[in-house]
């Protein structure tokens, strides 16, 4: 019996006969270490983690629920051809983008490559800069319903037809106590509460939520990188305008003839709805600068989101890339690693 024994995807053995040696199983893989590796965007995610996986023979996860598309190479910053032949990557471009994807689906998929990995005796590295993915991946996927593709596409339908303030004011009615923890702004998380309670006639706040003080599947090294926010706005220009540069405008071009506006999810991804709607526009200078404009705020606001999420994931340690330095800190995520129980 694999010592990989997954209950949600392996049969489980309810004899008694089992339980002992399930016990251990469970034990022995808990001693498994699992890098997990976030950060803000243009942190320098994928080079220090491809560095790491070199050296200790490891394998990347991608916790980034916009790189399981083919075609959003450039927008998300995916590995580029190279990197992803120095170091296996997984979860980037298993979806085409008339396909959808959420995070129980990311929960499964990661957890299955993980143990895939460690079956290998390689060394997995989750890396990404998305809160609620990593989130989920060490604690379990929110526990509501699977996504109703009917009702979300009514819900959806609303949404641009009255407006985002109009379907937050459906939350604050329902359940007052949910859209307190939300805004009007967080139109994935107002659509996903109105079909949560279209779906279970329940409310979203009456849901159970997973257990972070349960025993972890892994001994998992938490790892978050950063530089001051000042020094990461700098950065997110410059990456903005390089991502245009090399051809940002012209993969938005494609998807969109491919689909990408009838995915919901994908066409509200920053930077690829700030070109939507210039490609959709008369395409004047101005619109061009527009776009720009509002693509480099958008990317800052994740930031702030991002800072302002990894605040509270307190067994995250923080290492502060603008007074360490990268090589410095890829010292200590080795250390931590060859030294850790």
């Amino acid at each position: 019996m694999s010592i990989f024994y997954n209950p949600d995807d392996i049969q489980d053995q309810v004899s008694e006969l089992y339980l002992p040696l399930r016990k251990k199983n469970q034990n022995e893989i808990a001693k498994k270490k699992v890098i997990v590796i976030a950060g803000p965007t243009a942190v320098g995610k994928t080079a220090l983690s491809i560095a790491i996986a070199q050296i200790l023979g490891g394998e990347i996860i991608s916790a980034d629920s916009m790189q399981v598309y083919k075609g959003m190479d450039i927008g998300t910053a995916k590995a580029n051809k190279d990197e992803q032949k120095s170091v296996y990557h997984h979860l980037l471009d298993i979806k085409d983008i008339n396909q959808s994807f959420n995070v129980s689906e990311f929960y499964r998929t990661a957890h299955r490559a993980c143990r895939q990995i460690l079956f290998k005796g390689k060394v997995p590295i989750v890396v990404g800069g998305s809160g609620f993915y990593i989130h989920a991946f060490l604690y379990g996927p929110p526990l509501g319903p699977p996504s109703n593709q009917e009702v979300r596409k009514k819900l959806e339908e609303q949404l641009e037809k009255l407006g985002a303030e109009e379907l937050y004011e459906r939350v604050q009615m329902l359940d007052p106590e949910y859209a307190k923890t939300i805004t009007h702004r967080d139109k994935h998380k107002i659509i996903r509460a109105l079909e949560i309670m279209s779906i279970t006639k329940k409310k979203v706040s009456d849901i159970p939520k997973p257990d972070v003080n349960q025993k972890p599947l892994y001994n998992y090294r938490l790892w978050f990188l950063h530089y001051p926010k000042e020094d990461i706005y700098e950065f997110v220009d410059k990456r903005c305008d390089q991502m245009i540069e090399n051809g940002f405008v012209e993969e938005v071009e494609k998807l969109k003839s491919q689909g990408l506006e009838n995915n919901y999810s994908a066409a509200q991804a920053i930077g690829y709805r700030q070109c939507l709607k210039y490609l959709n526009s008369e395409k004047t200078l101005d619109d061009r600068i527009t776009f720009i404009d509002e693509f480099k705020k958008a990317s800052k606001k994740y930031v702030k989101r991002q800072f302002t999420w990894f605040k509270k994931e307190s067994n995250f340690r923080s290492l502060n890339l603008k007074e360490i330095g990268i090589e410095k800190a890829e010292e200590y995520i080795l250390q931590d690693y060859e030294q850790s129980m």
